[in-house]
This record gives structure tokens, C-alpha cells and sequence, in this order.
């Protein structure tokens, strides 16, 4: 076994010795890794070409620990073999590594794009991560009805239409579309609602709609205000106020002041959208406007998203994985990144120059099928811009380090109160729910030093539990997630598998539950909390922390401490009640049709369309069932045989 380096941090020799012997150390006892790790990609070496393409270098596991993009890929997996040319991070990274995948691609831009794209799909430990993976909204004016509907889309750009934005967060999304909502009188409502209206809604009477739905308008007079929307959308905005300011006119000298004061209201809207605007972005048109912070070893990028010379937001983003980058290379994988999502706009703005800039010019310009040009404003309205951006960008930094230095201080606490060895980097919380036991759901959050990591969440359908039987969910729940556990990292070694504190949300009973499940495992090292609510269901701050040695802790009701637990234990609550209601919709919706396999949504249709109930389709004899719409003899003898097979 391997002796520990000597001296200590108290050493008279001086803390600076013992850190060198024991890098020192670290390095020695990397050494046979490395070695490894370095044969590995030799072996792959010798199979490849001088093209461009994407390599992934793979752990044990074969998770991917790092992409990276070549132009000549021989060359430049070739350069992770001189090991005393890289970095320690590198070094680490080569050390791990067992094996490689590589994919060729026909130009160095077509890699570069695969390799954002396959970043943001594999979260590699070693690249530079956009830490921020929620989806931007936009505002999309619909192409595929008589009467156009305008709401907000997030998610793939797959419907027929106009797509605004992206915008910053939700909330300015629909302020936004409140606003053109008044001034374009454009309806909202999906086709189904639409199609079965006999009078107008409530947003006709408000005057934020047209009600196209009962024919308070034509079609002609419709495309109107749909050719308006997208004018102003599209940065026409003074055209569209010159010409609703005309029709006010108008019919104020046709004393006809009913209509013109619908035109001042929604003149009065066109100004709040303008006026909303928190950046003076007229001359730009379509841009994005991007500028670094750094401080500490960490890293803020502000952007600022202009459309149409309108400013459609503003959102931080604070990569990971930033130690021994340079800046500008952030900058550049933080951009990369972010177009893996959103469809870049003509002009990019940023606050230095990036590496190969005339390469991530030419990947997005093949991204986006049109020219894209990156630049670093140098004088006038562009600089001025690029001036707030950065301002921006240090505010938002200096903030998220405050919130990470009281987010540290916090965890301290927490491990202090819950006797843990160290502060807690990975948190799980259960809980689980029911109506007397029917549709019953677990759930479990996950919570890190940043704060909530939602892509770990996780549910679970009760399968085996007894109804009413809470602990017996609770062991079911933990049998399933720590079963998982053992299976994919049985020896601890990867990183996000096992937490370091479960918090169970209950009394003794589940506590009891989850220590029997973890000793049938034989896992004896992972800590468990109950947290209970006080004599007043928690609305005093009287939780209970209850230890598995059956010890009880409270904490005082200020406690910064307390909150932090209460909004853990608030957390689960919402996502496990989410859960079970949409299993509750699911059921209210379900069909006995979904049942017969090989039947799909559009049979399902044709058929209760056909036959007018689920029961009446059972019932049919073979010859009817053959007789409906879209309904093959295979699929007919399919649905007969099922409901008959017993005769």
C-alpha cells in the first residue's frame, strides 16, 4: 500500500512544501493511469486519417469524459500523447480514458457543429458546459388555419409558421404577447376551442381578440391585422403606429369614436411593447450581443437577444468546466452551445475576439443557411451596447457569487446540523403521492451546491405497495432507485450516482422504511434524515429531523438553515403532486381502445368516430368493424379477436 506524502499544513517546513510533496504524490500515484490512458489512445491512433471529424474519449464505463473537434484528426489525438505538453487538467482526463469513437465529417465547420451538438447531448465532465439546458421560449404566428393563432412555443420548431425570438424568459415572452395580443387583436386559442365556439369569449370582451372564431370579422380584414403583427414583429414598428395613428384619425373626423378608441388602446399597446424595451437597439435589427465576465476562477456570459431592433430579453449564463480555459475559448464553446438550440441571427456581438472566428462563422452560416458574421464593436450606438452588456455580465456574476458564497455557508450549516463528515454535494429528497392509494407515485429531487439540478429528477409508479401503505411505497421507491445504484456504480467511483444525503420527507415510520431497504442492500455509509412536519402541518417552522439512532432535532424558526430544508421539502412536494396528477389526467383520458395493441391515436379516432363509444366497438360484429374508416381486415380480425378471444 502506498504511503501517504510526508509533512502536514502545520509542518514547520510551511504549508507551501507539504502542497508541493503532495502534488507530487498525486502525480506518482496517477502515473500507471496515465500510462494506460496514453496506450489507449495510441492503439486509436494508428487507424486514423488526416480528415477533419469528432472524437470522444471514453472511461471504463465507456461514458464520455470529453468531444473535442479536429481538422486533421490523426494530428490532433496525437498531441493527448505527449503527456508533459498538457495541461493537469488534461492529464487527468488522458488518465482516465480506456477507449475513443470517432466520427468523420466532410469540412472542419460540419465538426464543429457535431461537436456542440454532442456536448450538450453527453454533458462530458471535461468540456466546457452551458450549465443553463432549458429551452427558450418564442412567440410563434401560426401559417396552417383561415385565421392565423399567435402563443408561445417552446421546444422543437416543428409547426407550419412565423417563429419570434428566442426571448429571455417566460415571463417576458408573455408580457410580449399580452401586449400584441391588444394591439393586433389576434387570437390565442387552440383550433379545437376555436371550432366549437357559438359566442364570443372573455378575451373578446377585454379587446384582446377579434373573435374570428364567430365571424365578428372577415377573413380579409383578419389577414390584415396578421400582415400588421408581422411587420411590427419583423422591426416595422414605426409603419404600423404611422398607420394606426391615420386610422384613428380617420374616424375620429367620421365621429365614429367607438372604433378610434379601440385604435388608441391598442396604439397605447404598441407604445408599452416599445417602452419595455431596456436596451436602445433600433439600428441593429437581428443580433445577438454576448460579453464575458470573470472573477475568482469563475465565469459570467451575459447576452442580450435583439430582434427586429426590439430587445426580446436578457439571460447569464455561468458555464462549468471553465479551470484552465482561456476566455475566449469559453466565449466561443458558451456561443456554440447556445446555436446548438436557438437559430443564430445575421450579426453576433461579442466583447473579444474569438479563437477561429472565421470557422464558427462558417458553421453557424451552414447552421442558419444564410450569412452569420461575428464582430467586436469598436465606436458609437454597437459600442455603447456592447458597453451595458458587460456591465451586465459583471452584475450577474457578482451576484451569483454571492449567492454561491451564502449557498456554501448554508451547506456548512446543514452538515454541522446533520452530523455529516462533510458538506453535502449531492442532496436527495423523497417523497411520495396518492389518493387512498390509487395512482400512487414516488419522487425524488436532486439538489447540488448551484441549487436545484432538475435533470436528475426522477419518478417512479408504485407498483408493489398495498394501497394506503406509505412506508411500503417508500421502500419500493428506495429498493428501485438504490437497486439502480449498486447495479451502475457499485465501487462510488462516478461522480452524480450515489448522493451524499437522502432526506425522506416523514416521520419515523419512513425512516424506519429506508433504513430497512438500505440494510438489505448493505449499504451502510449513505446518511438518511426524515424531516416531519411540527403540531401545526410546518406552517410555525416546527419541523422535526429525525436521526436513524431515533434522536429528534429541531431548528428556531428564522433560521436561515430551516428555510433551506423547508424548500427542499417544498420541492419534492411540487414535483411528486405534478406527477401524480398527471397520472390522475391520464387515467380521466384513457380509453378502453388504448388497450388492443398495434392501435394507434388516429384508428382510436377513426373508430369512436365511426362507432360513437368504446363500448359499441366492442360490441360490433366482425363485418362492421371491417366496414370503418381506415380499418383493414387485418386490423379488424386484430380488434375482434381481442375482445372475443375467450369464445
Amino acid at each position: 500500500m502506498a504511503k501517504t506524502p510526508a509533512g502536514s499544513p502545520h509542518d514547520p517546513r510551511g504549508a507551501e512544501r507539504f502542497n508541493e510533496e503532495r502534488a507530487a504524490y498525486t502525480v506518482a500515484r496517477a502515473q500507471p493511469n496515465l500510462d494506460v490512458g496514453v496506450n489507449a489512445i495510441r492503439e486509436t491512433v494508428k487507424t486514423l486519417k488526416p480528415v477533419p471529424g469528432v472524437y470522444r474519449m471514453c472511461d471504463t464505463r465507456g461514458d464520455v469524459l470529453y468531444v473535442g473537434k479536429a481538422r486533421s484528426l490523426k494530428a490532433r489525438v496525437a498531441n493527448y500523447t505527449q503527456v508533459a505538453q498538457l495541461t493537469n487538467r488534461l492529464q487527468r482526463m488522458v488518465s482516465q480514458t480506456r477507449s475513443m469513437e470517432i466520427v468523420t465529417t466532410n469540412s472542419e465547420a460540419e465538426a464543429l457543429l457535431l461537436e456542440a451538438q454532442l456536448i450538450k447531448r453527453f454533458r462530458p465532465p471535461f468540456n466546457v458546459l452551458l450549465r443553463d439546458d432549458k429551452s427558450f421560449p418564442f412567440i410563434l404566428l401560426r401559417a396552417d388555419h383561415a385565421f392565423p393563432r399567435i402563443h408561445k412555443h417552446r421546444g422543437a420548431r416543428k409547426a407550419k409558421g412565423n417563429y419570434y425570438g428566442p426571448f429571455a424568459s417566460a415571463g417576458s415572452v408573455n408580457t410580449t404577447l399580452n401586449a400584441l395580443q391588444k394591439l393586433f387583436l389576434l387570437r390565442s386559442c387552440t383550433d379545437s376551442f376555436f371550432n366549437n365556439r357559438d359566442r364570443p369569449c372573455l378575451l373578446y370582451q377585454i379587446k384582446r381578440c377579434s373573435a374570428p372564431c364567430v365571424g365578428r370579422i372577415s377573413v380579409d380584414d383578419y389577414d390584415a391585422l396578421v400582415s400588421q403583427a408581422k411587420d411590427f414583429l419583423a422591426g416595422k414598428s414605426s409603419q404600423v403606429q404611422a398607420d394606426l395613428e391615420k386610422q384613428m384619425a380617420k374616424a375620429a373626423e367620421e365621429l365614429d369614436f367607438e372604433t378610434a378608441a379601440i385604435l388608441r388602446d391598442r396604439l397605447r399597446a404598441a407604445t408599452f411593447i416599445q417602452g419595455s424595451q431596456a436596451i436602445n437597439a433600433k439600428s441593429l435589427g437581428d443580433a445577438d450581443v454576448f460579453a464575458l465576465a470573470a472573477k475568482g476562477g469563475h465565469i459570467g456570459v451575459q447576452a442580450f437577444f435583439v430582434r427586429g431592433g426590439q430587445n426580446w430579453g436578457h439571460r447569464a449564463f455561468f458555464p462549468s468546466h471553465t479551470k484552465d480555459v482561456e476566455e475566449p475559448q469559453v466565449l466561443a464553446n458558451v456561443i456554440l452551445q447556445f446555436y446548438e438550440e436557438v437559430p443564430p441571427p445575421p450579426t453576433v456581438l461579442v466583447d473579444r475576439e474569438l479563437p477561429e472566428v472565421e470557422l464558427i462563422e462558417a458553421a453557424l452560416t451552414e447552421l442558419a443557411d444564410r450569412k452569420v458574421q461575428f464582430s467586436v464593436p469598436q465606436r458609437g450606438d454597437r459600442r455603447k451596447l456592447m458597453a451595458q452588456a458587460s456591465r451586465n455580465a459583471v452584475d450577474a456574476l457578482d451576484r451569483r457569487l454571492a449567492e454561491t458564497g451564502t449557498k456554501a455557508k448554508i451547506n456548512r450549516e446543514l452538515a454541522e446540523f446533520l452530523e455529516l463528515e462533510a458538506p453535502p454535494q449531492r442532496i436527495e429528497v423523497y417523497d411520495n403521492s396518492h389518493i387512498q392509494g390509487a395512482k400512487a407515485v414516488g419522487a425524488m429531487i436532486v439538489a447540488g451546491p448551484e441549487g436545484f439540478e432538475k435533470s436528475q429528477y426522477r419518478k417512479f409508479n408504485i407498483k408493489s405497495a398495498q394501497t394506503n401503505d406509505d412506508f411500503g411505497m417508500m421502500r419500493e421507491v428506495m429498493e428501485r432507485r438504490f437497486t439502480r445504484a449498486m447495479k451502475d456504480d457499485p465501487d462510488r467511483e462516478r461522480e452524480g450516482v450515489w448522493p451524499d444525503l437522502v432526506l425522506v420527507d416523514g416521520g419515523k415510520g419512513q425512516l424506519s422504511s429506508v433504513q430497512e431497504v438500505l440494510g438489505e442492500l448493505g449499504i451502510d455509509d449513505v446518511p438518511v434524515i426524515a424531516i416531519a412536519k411540527g403540531p401545526h402541518h410546518g406552517r410555525e417552522g416546527r419541523e422535526v429531523f429525525h436521526f436513524p439512532d431515533g434522536r429528534e432535532k429541531t431548528l428556531q424558526t428564522n433560521s436561515p438553515l430551516l428555510f433551506h430544508l423547508q424548500n427542499l421539502r417544498d420541492e419534492v412536494h411540487r414535483y411528486v403532486i405534478g406527477a401524480h396528477r398527471a397520472k390522475r389526467s391520464k387515467a380521466i383520458t384513457a380509453s378502453p381502445l388504448d388497450e388492443i395493441p398495434g392501435i394507434g391515436p388516429a384508428r382510436k379516432r377513426a373508430l369512436l368516430l365511426h362507432f360513437g363509444t368504446a363500448s359499441k366497438v366492442r360490441a360490433a360484429a366482425l363485418e362492421d368493424l371491417r366496414r370503418a374508416p381506415g380499418v383493414s381486415d387485418k386490423v379488424a380480425r386484430q380488434i375482434y379477436d381481442f375482445y372475443h378471444a375467450s369464445g
